[in-house]
C-alpha cells in the first residue's frame, strides 16, 4: 500500500470561458470555500475561451491565498525559456502561489493552425523532456553558467538565468501512457491525471507502478512525486456511481484512494460554485480528518 506522505490539498478546475466576472468568481469563490488551489484548462486555439495565462495572472491578483496552476498548459504553444521565466514572475509577484501543470500537447489540427510544430506522442514526451531541463535551468538563478540545452525541439544557447521563483514550483504531469508516466517518474514533481479519462484495469496502481519505477532508477525518491487527480462527481442522494452521493460518500471514496494509492491532491473538475462549496466546506476537512486518523494507527 503506497503511503507517499504528503498534506492533503483541494482544489477546482474551471473551464476558461470569456465571461471574465463568472470566471473569476468561481476561483474566488474556491478561496473562500477553503479549497487550496484553482486551475483552469488550457487550449490557446480554443476562441471562446479566455487565455490561460492572462487569466492565471488576473486571477493570482483578484485572490490572497490560493494557489493558481493550469491544468494543463499547452507546451508546443508556449517557449519553455519565456515560460519559466514568466512562471517566475508570477509566483514572486503572487508571494508563492504558483504551480506549473504541463501537458505534451494534443489537438494537433489545432496547435498546427496556430503556428504550432505538429509531433507525434513520442516526439511530444521528448520536447515536454527538453522542456522541463529548460524550466529548470532558468529558475537556478543561482548558477552563474549560461544556460544551455542542445534539444531537438527546444534549444537554448548561452540564455541568462532567472529570476528563481518564490517557492520550489511544482511542476506536474498531466500522464496516462507508459512514456509519460516514466518521465513523470524521472523528472516531474507530480502527477496529474484525470479520473474520469483514465482507461484499462487498475489504471491507478498501474500508473503509480511505472512513475514508481522510472524514479527509482533515476535515483529519486518515489515519495517526492505528489500524486493529484482530476476528478468529477455529483453530490445528492447516495448513486451507485463513483463520487455520486453526498459528501460523506465522497469522503469514504476519496480515503479509499489515498490511503490505497496514495493521493493527496483532489482537484474537482466543476463550474458549480454550490459544488465547489460543498467540496471545500464539507468533504476536504472530512477527508483530512479521516486520512489523519487511519494514518496514526
Amino acid at each position: 500500500m503506497p503511503d507517499y506522505g504528503h498534506d492533503l490539498i483541494f482544489g477546482s478546475f474551471i473551464t476558461p470561458a470569456a465571461a471574465p466576472e463568472r470566471t473569476v468568481a468561481l476561483a474566488r469563490e474556491s478561496e473562500a470555500a477553503g479549497l487550496d488551489l484553482v486551475t483552469f484548462q488550457d487550449h490557446p486555439y480554443q476562441a471562446r475561451f479566455l487565455d490561460t495565462w492572462t487569466l492565471l495572472t488576473y486571477v493570482a491578483a483578484r485572490t490572497e491565498r490560493v494557489h493558481v496552476s493550469a491544468n494543463v498548459l499547452n507546451l508546443p504553444l508556449r517557449p519553455p525559456a519565456v515560460l519559466a521565466r514568466a512562471a517566475a514572475s508570477l509566483d514572486l509577484l503572487s508571494g508563492g502561489r504558483f504551480e506549473l501543470g504541463l501537458g505534451a500537447g494534443s489537438f494537433w489540427d489545432a496547435i498546427e493552425a496556430m503556428g504550432g510544430r505538429r509531433l507525434t506522442p513520442a516526439q511530444a514526451i521528448q520536447a515536454l523532456d527538453e522542456a522541463i531541463d529548460v524550466i529548470r535551468g532558468v529558475w537556478d538563478a543561482g548558477n552563474t553558467a549560461h544556460l544551455r540545452v542542445d534539444g531537438a525541439y527546444h534549444r537554448v544557447d548561452g540564455a541568462k538565468r532567472g529570476p528563481a521563483p518564490a517557492h520550489d514550483i511544482g511542476i506536474w504531469l498531466g500522464a496516462y501512457k507508459p512514456r509519460m508516466l516514466r518521465l513523470t517518474g524521472r523528472k516531474a514533481d507530480g502527477w496529474l491525471p484525470s479520473l474520469p479519462y483514465m482507461q484499462g484495469p487498475d489504471p491507478l496502481t498501474t500508473g503509480n507502478a511505472v512513475i514508481d519505477e522510472a524514479a527509482a532508477a533515476a535515483g529519486r525518491n518515489p515519495a517526492a512525486i505528489r500524486r493529484l487527480l482530476n476528478i468529477a462527481g455529483r453530490f445528492g442522494p447516495p448513486g451507485d456511481q463513483p463520487l455520486s452521493g453526498p459528501p460523506r460518500q465522497w469522503v469514504e471514496e476519496l480515503a479509499e484512494l489515498t490511503l490505497e494509492h496514495g493521493f493527496s491532491g483532489y482537484v474537482l473538475m466543476s463550474d458549480d460554485p454550490t459544488a465547489i462549496r460543498t467540496f471545500g466546506e464539507d468533504v476536504a476537512p472530512a477527508l483530512r480528518e479521516l486520512v489523519a486518523a487511519e494514518r496514526a494507527r
